[in-house]
């Protein structure tokens, strides 16, 4: 990096919040994308960490003038690459912008800062207020304009849907370094395009996100987690839409592989509290009396029973609770010093079970023993494609190619909730036409004229 570069952005933010040590930017140079899939990062970068959005303004319009690429980066969370940075630029931190900016309890929103973490914002509103915020991707090291910038999902979708669904406002310093604001405080807004929903899910590559308010919920008092197991993915696939049907909305239904739980119990040195069959459905419920808690969880156990389970248990205590949710929380990190891939495919909830029979065969094609859990309420499969003695295997393209192809086959997506980052871009294809893909490629020309954004992640 350019000497003069650094000084101009010392002069910026000032002399403590630049790095262009190599040996102190490492670990801001990837994020949890799996070692043997990310693409190799650009060392000749350097780190800023700006305290204001006037600061980031700065540092954009200086890019600009010497087109430098800026590759926004939250708590690195993701795992398609989102934030490395593969050419020479400006790994721009907003770990600095963390402050909770105000609670509004009369609105049920929250406005916070983009660098705040998911951690900070639930321990905040535990201690502060008597609602809560229901996205959690899993990490809570995950800082919120991170989770907005990726359209974070995770397990509570199935009541409250996803992240999109709670963003009311922006503020975002775009590519030219103006400041705006998206959105508001409103239930309705029909104005013009709606340019808030278009920076939702944007991986850094149409601004950067530094203020975000959110919609929150009343807290319920009472929670359940209910686990009922089956002999058949096809026959628990199918007790779901019954239980939607019937009114009862979890606020989870996580689909396991028994052989995960099992395993991940073993890693965690616990005991996964059942025995029979060989696929579990984790039901989480939160109602606002215990009668009711206790009703919908009767109901949900006789449906499953018309669809042949062999065995059911509650979980009431929170100790209990918690020994069930971090077994389902873990069971990536149980798999992954052995996994090639995670796919964070979709489908149509009705076609699950069709689904997973032609991920069945896949596997058996590929000689490859994958493994599947995914929150089954809403689609959305994650599957687990093993690696060869550490390594890819040879034919990974072909087979994830496969998987992709099937999922569309049914209406579904090649990534519900990761994002298309670096790793999933050239499948797009298999998504989207040509016309489509090139619209995204003129969104992106007209929010960032000259390209410095995050280059090389979603289009070109």
């Amino acid at each position: 990096m350019e000497s003069e570069v650094i000084e101009n952005l010392k002069q910026i933010v000032g002399e403590d919040w630049v790095i262009n040590d190599l040996s102190k930017m490492q670990s801001y140079l990837y994020d949890e994308t799996e070692p043997l899939l990310r693409p190799e990062a650009s060392e000749d970068c350097v780190v800023v960490k700006p305290g204001s959005p006037e600061e980031i303004s700065d540092i954009l319009k200086y890019a600009n003038r010497i087109l430098m690429p800026v590759v926004a980066r939250g708590g690195a969370t993701g795992v398609c690459a989102g934030t490395i940075p593969i050419k020479p630029g400006i790994v721009l931190s907003l770990e600095r912008l963390n402050e909770i900016v105000e609670l509004d309890e009369k609105n049920l929103m929250i406005t916070v800062e983009s660098g705040v973490t998911l951690g900070d914002l639930l321990k905040f509103l535990s201690k502060e207020s008597k609602l809560f915020f229901p996205i959690h991707p899993g990490d809570e090291g995950a800082q919120i304009g991170g989770m907005v910038a990726s359209n974070a999902g995770g397990s509570k979708a199935v009541k409250h849907g996803i992240m999109r669904n709670h963003v009311k406002a922006l503020e975002v310093v775009l590519p030219t370094g103006q400041i705006v604001t998206f959105g508001g405080k409103l239930i309705k807004n029909n104005a013009g395009y709606d340019l808030l929903h278009m920076m939702i899910g944007s991986e850094g590559t149409l601004g950067i996100i530094t203020k975000a308010t959110l919609k929150l919920y009343p807290t319920n008092k009472y929670s359940g987690t209910l686990l009922v197991s089956f002999n058949t993915r096809r026959e628990a696939c199918d007790a779901v839409p019954e239980i939607l049907q019937e009114g009862i909305l979890p606020l989870a239904v996580e689909y396991m592989d028994r052989i995960v739980a099992v395993k991940t119990a073993e890693k965690l040195g616990t005991i996964w509290p059942v025995t029979e069959g060989s696929i579990d459905l984790m039901f989480v419920l939160d109602e606002h009396t215990e009668d009711e808690l206790y009703s919908n969880s009767e109901k949900i156990v006789e449906i499953c029973e018309k669809y042949n389970s062999v065995g059911s248990i509650i979980a009431e205590t929170a100790k209990e609770q918690r020994n069930i949710l971090e077994i389902r929380s873990a069971a990536y990190d149980s798999y992954k010093e052995i996994l090639a891939d995670v796919l964070d495919t979709a489908v149509p909830p009705s076609s699950v079970p069709d689904f997973f029979d032609d991920i069945a065969a896949l596997a058996e094609k590929y000689n490859n023993d994958i493994v599947s859990l995914g929150h089954i309420a809403d689609g959305n499969i994650h599957n687990f494609i093993m690696g060869e003695n550490g390594k890819i295997p040879p034919y990974y393209e072909d087979l994830m190619v496969d998987i992709y192809k099937t999922a569309i086959k049914y209406g579904g997506t090649i990534t519900a909730e990761h994002g298309t980052g670096k790793t999933k871009k050239k499948h797009l294809y298999i998504q989207f036409s040509e016309g489509e893909i090139q619209i995204m490629k003129g969104i992106k020309k007209a929010f960032d004229p000259n390209g410095i954004l995050n280059p090389g992640t979603i289009v070109d």
